[in-house]
């Protein structure tokens, strides 16, 4: 480990050589936290983590001074990109738009960069890419996107809601999607709330949404119906002002332009807080003691992990 923040050693993973600088450079200045230690918790998790980065656009988020400082989100391949990073050219919802109506496109392409192995993984992590987001949908090899295989829902709670009250809505929002024949997989956000996952790939074809536009109107259906029935809990409306002790389910994170982020990726957070998987027994105890649970460190995930496995059943 380099004794000052401004040295530098060079590793091979899967065999690529990397330049990994400021190893001692503190990321979370709460608890200290540097960056050697994320590049760290990010190689010890990756065998969970890449199955949810496979096959997807990345969308990073980067604090480069650490959590204290200024974060940007970055979506194209940065230049300087290593020739071997797998990228996409990933239309933008205009072009995709245009394409689709045999127009001209409005907006263009993004190079994404796709993490499908540990030295992508490595590469990124070291340029302060704290947050991984993906969309819910995969790419092809030819750099096609394919139809969405999952469907989210984000749990957002507002003031003075909290991590309680998502535990009681995910359980309205498992059951509803049960109906549907979707079974459900809840995450810690890392942030204030929950995420709920559903394979769409186990639906029967005929049911399976199509393009991202069918799985958005599904995912909005199912929170519009909640809304109505447990209007003083949940809330499926945009409105900021309207989310006051209520619940918002966020149905539009499966938009072909959003994305969220990657179950056990690190979030910005003043505590290196990590998305992770939960067993719905945790979230019930959550409903019935609001003391029962809170978001997760990525020490925490880490021994998770080592006791029990991935939790994570949806799409592998």
């Amino acid at each position: 480990m380099p004794a000052a923040a401004g040295t530098e050693v060079r590793v091979e993973v899967e065999g690529r050589v990397l330049r990994l600088t400021n190893l001692q450079k503190v990321l979370y200045p709460t608890t200290g936290t540097t960056k050697g230690e994320v590049l760290d918790y990010y190689a010890r998790i990756a065998p969970v983590l890449l199955p949810q980065l496979r096959d997807r656009a990345v969308t990073r988020v980067r604090w480069p001074h650490g959590v204290g400082g200024q974060s940007f989100f970055e979506k194209n391949a940065p230049s300087g990109t290593p020739p071997w990073v797998r990228t996409a050219e990933v239309s933008t919802t205009g072009s995709r738009r245009a394409r689709s109506t045999g127009g001209e496109p409005e907006d263009g392409t993004i190079h994404f960069p796709v993490v499908d192995d540990l030295a992508t993984l490595t590469w990124l992590v070291n340029l302060a890419a704290l947050e991984l987001h993906v969309h819910q949908w995969r790419v092809g090899r030819s750099g096609r996107s394919r139809r969405p295989d999952r469907l989210v829902i984000d749990l957002d709670p507002g003031d003075p809601a909290g991590l309680h009250e998502c535990c009681v809505v995910a359980l309205m929002v498992r059951d509803r999607l049960a109906e549907r024949g979707m079974a459900t997989t809840p995450v810690l956000s890392g942030s204030k709330g929950l995420h709920l996952y559903a394979d769409l790939d186990a639906l029967p074809c005929a049911e399976a949404p199509t393009d991202p536009d069918a799985s958005t109107a599904l995912a909005r259906e199912a929170a519009e119906d909640l809304q109505r029935s447990h209007g003083s809990l949940v809330t499926a409306t945009m409105t900021k002002q309207r989310r006051g002790g209520k619940v918002f389910l966020d149905w539009s994170q499966n938009a072909g332009s959003k994305t969220t982020v990657a179950p056990y990726s690190l979030r910005g957070r003043d505590r290196p807080f990590a998305a992770a998987p939960l067993t719905w027994d945790e979230v019930e105890d959550g409903a019935g003691d609001p003391l029962a649970l809170e978001q997760m460190t990525f020490d925490v995930v880490l021994d998770r992990v080592a006791a029990h496995g991935d939790l994570f059943r949806v799409s592998r």
